[in-house]
C-alpha cells in the first residue's frame, strides 16, 4: 500500500491541527509522548515534528512528503519547497499569528529606526535580521531559547516575539513598537513528492478537506418554514453563499427554507427573519463547506 508521510506540529499549533483534522474527517490519536500518533486513514503515516523544522530540513530533505508548518519558518530556514495550500489559523483563534517588534512599556524606543546599537531577542533570528536591514539598521540579535518576554530590560533592549492577541505582551508590561511578519500555517510538499501522481492527489483531497473545515468555522445553516405570501419579503434579507434553497411543504401555501450564513449575522438576522414570517427556523454547526 501506499503511504503518505505527513508531519503535524508539535507544540502550540499541535491541539488545533488536530482539531481541523478531526472536522476534516481524519481522526488523530496521540498516545503518550509518542511522536508517532495514529490516523484512522491507511493511506497516511503521522510525524510530530517542531514547527521550526519541518520545512527543513524533513519535508525539503525527504524525511516528510508533507506537513504543516507557520510560513514563519518557512522563511526563516529559507526552506525550498512546495506550497500547497494556505490555512488560515493559529493556536487559539481562526487569524493569522503575527511576529512583532515589543520593548518595555517605558522604554524610549518608538520605531524601528531607535534600535541603532540595540541588543534584540528573538527565536526569528534571520527574519529579524532581514528586517532590520531593510530598515538600514544595525543591532545585535540574540537568539532566544524560550521566556522571551522576560529577557527586557535584562539580556535585551527589545525583543521580537510571535503573539496572537498582544495579551501575554501586556502582561509582562511590554509594548508592541511594529509588526515585522503577519504568518499563516500552510501545507508544504516536498518537490519530488509532489511530482508523484498519487500523493500529489492526496495532498490536494487533504488540502480541499481542510480548508471546507476551517471555512466552515465561521459558517451556520439555517433553516425555517414560512408561507409563501411571506416568501418574496424573507429572501430579501435572508444571505447565502449562493442562494437559498426553497422547496415546497405538503401543507399547502407554505414553504421550507435552506440556507448557509457567517456565524457572526445569524444573532441579529433570526429576529428579523421571524418578525419577517419565518418560523420554526433552526440553526445548526457545520463541519465542512466545499464551495
Amino acid at each position: 500500500m501506499k503511504k503518505l508521510k505527513l508531519g503535524i506540529p508539535k507544540g502550540s499549533l499541535q491541539d488545533s491541527t488536530i482539531k481541523r483534522f478531526r472536522k476534516a474527517g481524519y481522526n488523530i490519536s496521540i498516545s503518550g509522548r509518542s511522536y508517532f500518533p495514529t490516523i484512522d486513514d491507511d493511506e497516511i503515516e503521522i510525524m510530530i515534528v517542531r514547527p521550526q523544522d519541518m520545512a527543513y530540513p524533513y519535508v525539503q530533505k525527504g524525511v516528510l512528503d508533507a506537513g504543516l508548518t507557520g510560513e514563519d519558518w518557512i522563511r526563516e530556514r529559507n526552506a525550498d519547497v512546495v506550497e500547497v495550500e494556505e490555512f488560515v489559523y493559529s493556536k487559539q483563534k481562526s487569524l493569522p499569528a503575527r511576529w512583532v517588534l515589543a520593548v518595555a512599556a517605558d522604554s524610549d524606543i518608538h520605531s524601528v529606526k531607535d534600535l541603532q546599537g540595540k541588543i534584540i531577542s528573538t527565536e526569528l533570528v534571520e527574519a529579524s535580521k532581514a528586517y532590520l536591514a531593510e530598515h538600514g539598521v544595525e543591532a545585535k540579535v540574540d537568539f532566544s531559547y524560550g521566556a522571551t518576554e522576560v529577557k527586557i530590560p535584562y539580556l535585551a533592549d527589545a525583543i521580537i516575539e510571535i503573539t496572537e492577541t498582544g495579551s501575554s505582551l501586556r502582561a509582562h508590561n511590554l509594548r508592541i513598537v511594529d509588526t515585522i511578519m503577519v504568518s499563516t500555517t500552510k501545507l508544504i510538499a516536498n518537490k519530488e513528492s509532489w511530482q508523484d501522481e498519487w500523493k500529489q492527489n492526496k495532498l490536494r483531497n487533504l488540502a480541499m478537506l481542510l480548508k471546507g473545515a476551517l471555512v466552515a468555522e465561521s459558517k451556520v445553516g439555517l433553516k425555517m418554514n414560512v408561507a409563501e405570501k411571506d416568501l418574496k419579503a424573507l429572501l430579501e434579507i435572508l444571505p447565502a453563499m449562493r442562494a437559498p434553497t426553497v422547496s415546497q411543504l405538503q401543507d399547502t401555501g407554505w414553504c421550507a427554507i435552506e440556507t448557509v450564513i457567517d456565524e457572526d449575522v445569524v444573532r441579529d438576522l433570526i429576529p428579523e427573519l421571524k418578525r419577517a414570517g419565518a418560523c420554526d427556523i433552526i440553526e445548526y454547526p457545520l463541519n465542512k463547506v466545499i464551495p
